[in-house]
């Protein structure tokens, strides 16, 4: 079975990057640089990945619905940009392809436990009894 970092590559060499201009502060740097980094993946970029593989990554990424866009434009350079783009990638990756949690076991309360409980609903009842009034009794 292929490791996080081997899909990742694998995703990054068929995926599509593009670079458009990021918003927000930067002057004249903003409005002439194309620094927001893009990365799209589709379903077709998992066709070498083995098919179970390849599967569980659609599922969890959700590529059958629509493609996965990671945009970036956190850095004022395009170089890093792209960089962090590659690690939300890793991130979401690795996510995807980690063992699902073990099943929960049921348990039950303990006599003790169960004892306590309704031990302190007797107690919360005379409390609650002891202020009413006087009148109210039988």
């Amino acid at each position: 079975m292929m490791g996080v970092d081997d899909v990742v590559l694998h995703l990054l060499k068929s995926g599509q990057w593009t670079a458009s201009r990021s918003s927000g502060p930067g002057g004249q740097h903003r409005d002439k640089a194309s620094t927001r980094a893009e990365l799209t993946i589709d379903r077709d970029s998992l066709a070498a990945l083995e098919p179970a593989l390849a599967d569980r990554l659609a599922a969890a990424l959700d590529l059958d619905q629509r493609p996965l866009r990671i945009s970036v434009q956190d850095e004022r350079s395009l170089s890093r940009n792209q960089e962090i783009a590659v690690e939300r990638l890793a991130e979401l990756v690795a996510e995807a392809l980690a063992p699902p949690p073990p099943a929960r076991r049921p348990t039950r309360p303990s006599r003790a436990r169960r004892e306590a409980r309704l031990a302190s609903k007797a107690r919360r009842g005379a409390d609650k009894r002891l202020r009413r009034p006087p009148n109210d009794e039988p």
